[in-house]
């Protein structure tokens, strides 16, 4: 396939209320991630990539669902784009939380850690919201209850919220049709871990290997985070 793609380098506190054990679940989630440290093998993925240029991109929430015929030549486009750069998905669960799901599989090995990301990513909502409020087209107050809820979509307004709680580069393989290569980068620091995750646009998230490196079986989960 020849293809010329971009590279979209992003860069980006409310009253509500949060039943989130704060200290407890920080320190629970900081000590997973070092023990989960992927940067050697995402490094080995970038290089991929590396020669891709970088064109600006605004976090957003989520627009309309394509049709039928769109949604499946944007997933044909996907799929060729991965096989040119030897990609692989480790297929997530399409339950309304897999962006979370996608997330929670890189940076703590394991989709089923999807509630505990998605904790995360609204805490870092709530506690910074002039960070993120003035790319939400409702009131922030709602969009965050509304994020708050297992099942509801992510976007690339959590992705951002994500890269900067986490410190991590977030690279988006995507199947839009202008944009193949998206960026998003933590705000005022520098990344100390990698997220490689493919985007079937406005429709799934799922994780991205190096083809051959897929995780095969069922991970084993830390009982004590529960």
């Amino acid at each position: 396939m020849n293809e010329s793609c971009s590279n979209a380098s992003v860069s980006s506190t409310s009253s509500l209320n949060s039943s989130f054990p704060d200290t407890e679940d920080d320190q629970t989630i900081a000590s997973i991630l070092a023990e989960e440290e992927n940067s050697q093998v995402a490094g080995r993925l970038g290089k991929r990539l590396s020669h891709l240029d970088s064109i600006p991109h605004t976090p957003r929430v989520n627009g309309e669902i394509p049709d039928v015929n769109d949604a499946t030549l944007d997933h044909q486009r996907l799929s060729e784009r991965l096989a040119t750069y030897g990609l692989a998905e480790l297929q997530i669960e399409g339950d309304g939380n897999c962006q979370f799901r996608s997330l929670a599989d890189q940076l703590l090995r394991s989709p089923d850690y999807h509630k505990h990301v998605r904790k995360q990513v609204v805490k870092q909502l709530k506690h910074f919201r002039k960070l993120y409020e003035g790319y939400v087209p409702m009131k922030y107050k709602s969009y965050l209850k509304k994020m708050k809820k297992s099942g509801e979509w992510g976007d690339h307004v959590t992705l951002q919220a994500a890269a900067d709680r986490f410190g991590a580069k977030i690279c988006l393989v995507t199947s839009f049709r202008d944009t193949c290569y998206i960026e998003i980068i933590p705000k005022d620091k520098n990344p100390t871990r990698e997220i490689w995750l493919s985007f079937w646009s406005e429709v799934h998230y799922n994780s991205l290997y190096a083809v051959g490196d897929v995780p095969t079986g069922k991970t084993r989960r830390k009982h004590w985070l529960f």
